[in-house]
């Protein structure tokens, strides 16, 4: 699925992966495309092949067969350096790309990496500090910070380099609720910008309510591939995956006769019954 009208920032075809000549593949037969300013979720289960693709997205890995094409050239073609310029990645775990001895140097190092002129890398970096709140910290050392601090700061650091697309691996892990809506609310803003977002994620509730698409994955494959709450419904399919679909989505279908709208939310399922029955019999539902 590819809303955009022109040729997709990301393009998988027929992908297959191997770690190793004679290993199974870990994936087989992809293909996806996703569009700039699109905003997507890999789900399934561990080992589905979420990360394995992903890291075909800025040259991390590369395909044993098929082809990846970022901005319509493949990766093939393209170096590591090239590829971050286009693609930024998160790691699930932010202490496995975190190294330097300031939060700012962290953010920094991105920029003076790509070589981006001194004036603009400053920019860059007070503005990535400020979209995810940091400012005050900067001058601190990033294993003073919490975890979500720290999930924060990487996101931070690769939004600093300015690429279009951005992936991130389980972005709300080890964070509370006020944590983790941050960092949803963020990266659908950027989405709103322009900027291609891909998470890696389990957590569904999360899905249903920032995340306008997703691709289920299982054994290596793509088992579907669109309208979050339209695949978030197939039950089949969340079966094969292994899966199971947020609470939220499975109440506003039972509700839907009190006029309840497909909803990914309680809060959302709420307001459609005080607007539907008025706000005294919406308590007592």
């Amino acid at each position: 699925m590819n809303t955009g009208a022109s040729t997709p920032l990301i393009q998988v075809r027929d992908l297959e992966f191997r770690y190793t000549p004679d290993a199974s593949p870990v994936l087989r037969g992809v293909d996806l495309a996703i569009g700039r300013g699109e905003f997507v979720a890999l789900l399934g289960q561990n080992g589905a092949g979420k990360t394995t693709l992903a890291k075909h997205f800025n040259g991390l890995l590369r395909p044993t067969a098929g082809d990846v094409l970022i901005d319509g050239k493949s990766t093939g073609e393209l170096t590591l350096t090239e590829l971050a310029r286009r693609v930024g990645y998160c790691y699930q775990n932010p202490d496995h790309q975190i190294f330097a001895p300031t939060v700012e140097e962290e953010v920094r190092f991105g920029p003076d990496n790509l070589g981006i002129a001194a004036d603009r890398a400053a920019d860059l970096v007070t503005r990535a500090l400020d979209l995810v709140g940091l400012t005050a910290h900067r001058a601190k050392n990033p294993f003073v910070l919490g975890r979500g601090q720290r999930q924060l700061l990487a996101v931070a650091s690769v939004i600093a380099m300015d690429p279009p697309a951005v992936v991130i691996d389980e972005p709300t892990t080890g964070m509370d609720l006020t944590g983790a809506e941050a960092i949803m609310k963020l990266l659908a803003e950027r989405a709103a910008e322009g900027r291609t977002i891909v998470v890696i994620t389990h957590d569904m509730d999360v899905v249903a309510e920032y995340v306008p698409r997703v691709v289920v994955m299982a054994a290596g494959q793509v088992l579907a591939d669109g309208p979050t709450h339209d695949v978030l419904r197939r039950t089949d399919i969340l079966a094969s995956a292994r899966l199971v679909p947020p609470a939220a989505v499975t109440l506003s279908d039972q509700l839907s006769h009190l006029g309840v709208g497909r909803r990914g939310t309680v809060s959302a399922i709420a307001e459609d019954l005080t607007t539907w029955m008025g706000d005294r019999r919406a308590r007592r539902v």
